[in-house]
């Protein structure tokens, strides 16, 4: 059978499977994006696919201090498209 990857919310601290969290990367040359495939080099971040905790994330700048830097207003809107998508 095949490993399924365990990842862990920065806001919950809940530990899930990679499929049910978005992740957020700070990449190489400094800008912060949502990696809508996962695989993009940087700095990554879980957030889960949550409409709450995304606001708690952005209320609380729970990503900023993760990537110690401002995370742009259009990553939470990316990630809340994402969201409401589903």
């Amino acid at each position: 059978m095949k490993k399924i990857p365990l990842r862990t919310c920065i806001i919950t601290k809940e530990k899930c499977e990679k499929h049910e969290l978005l992740r957020v990367v700070r990449t190489p040359d400094g800008q912060i994006i949502f990696d809508k495939s996962g695989k993009l080099n940087g700095k990554g971040a879980y957030i889960k696919k949550d409409k709450e905790v995304i606001l708690r994330a952005q209320k609380n700048k729970n990503l900023d201090h993760t990537f110690e830097m401002e995370v742009p207003a259009d990553v939470y809107t990316d990630l809340l498209g994402e969201v409401n998508d589903k």
